[in-house]
């Protein structure tokens, strides 16, 4: 038998606020070309799990390794593409063009007052190739539709040509083609460029049918390794608070 090191291998995880507590004995792994969705409600810890595998927050209790590092020994950052909560919000009046949004993608390779060069230049051109938003390059960032700045924003995190992108609720805000667009572009980025995705909702309604695995994320975690079992289980039920049948419109498997 292989055995796989994990991208990111969390052990017994949790996390308190004052006396609060967001996050209980969390246990998971994620392997190189994972499709991953995490879902769960509004204040379920989905954002704060993320903000502690991307080293923003410290555990209370509990073990994170990235490519089987410990979180503080690891260094290579530019490996991982984040795309936070409404980072496609961008005010109308924001001075930016989409070339000079997707170009701070790069300040993970270099300093921030060194000039671009031709390797920036090449992994700028192929992350906007790969939004298809090419022809958007010298538009005010401002202008444009919400699906469009959604593209934007993941060209920049693809600029740095990360090993594994992670996106935090992208879909705010989006329209529902724009959504099926974005589904789709994340499929290929996926099955084409072999990134690996973990993609955070607390919508169960949007759920995409390329993903492999669902977690999902309600201060405690459930690991649900067949995502269309996983949408007629109890355990969904009982994570929402709702009969989560007659969101998705999945009937009950006697």
């Amino acid at each position: 038998m292989k055995f796989k090191v994990p991208i990111f291998d969390v052990k017994n995880l949790s996390f308190s606020v004052r006396g609060q507590k967001i996050l209980s004995h969390i246990s998971l792994e994620i392997f190189n070309g994972e499709y991953v969705a995490i879902i769960g409600p509004n204040g379920g810890g989905k954002t704060t799990l993320i903000r502690m595998l991307l080293g923003l927050e410290t555990p209370t209790n509990g073990e994170i390794k990235i490519f089987g590092k410990k979180i503080k020994d690891f260094k290579q950052w530019q490996k991982i593409g984040y795309v936070p909560q409404r980072a496609s919000h961008v005010d109308a009046n924001f001075p930016a063009t989409v070339l000079d949004i997707v170009n701070m993608g790069r300040v993970s390779q270099r300093s921030i007052f060194a000039r671009t060069n031709n390797e920036d230049k090449e992994a700028v051109h192929d992350a906007m190739l790969k939004m298809d938003i090419l022809d958007l390059k010298d538009k005010m960032v401002g202008t444009l539709s919400g699906g469009q700045r959604q593209r934007v924003m993941i060209a920049r995190a693809l600029a740095s040509k990360p090993e594994i992108l992670i996106l935090d609720e992208p879909n705010t805000g989006v329209d529902m083609l724009s959504q099926k667009n974005f589904y789709a572009l994340l499929a290929n980025l996926n099955k084409e460029e072999k990134i690996t995705i973990v993609f955070i909702t607390h919508d169960i309604g949007v759920i995409a049918d390329d993903i492999g695995r669902l977690f999902t994320i309600n201060q405690k975690a459930v690991i649900c390794n067949n995502p269309k079992e996983a949408l007629s289980c109890e355990e969904m039920s009982e994570l929402y608070g709702i009969d989560a049948h007659l969101v998705h419109n999945h009937k009950h498997v006697h």
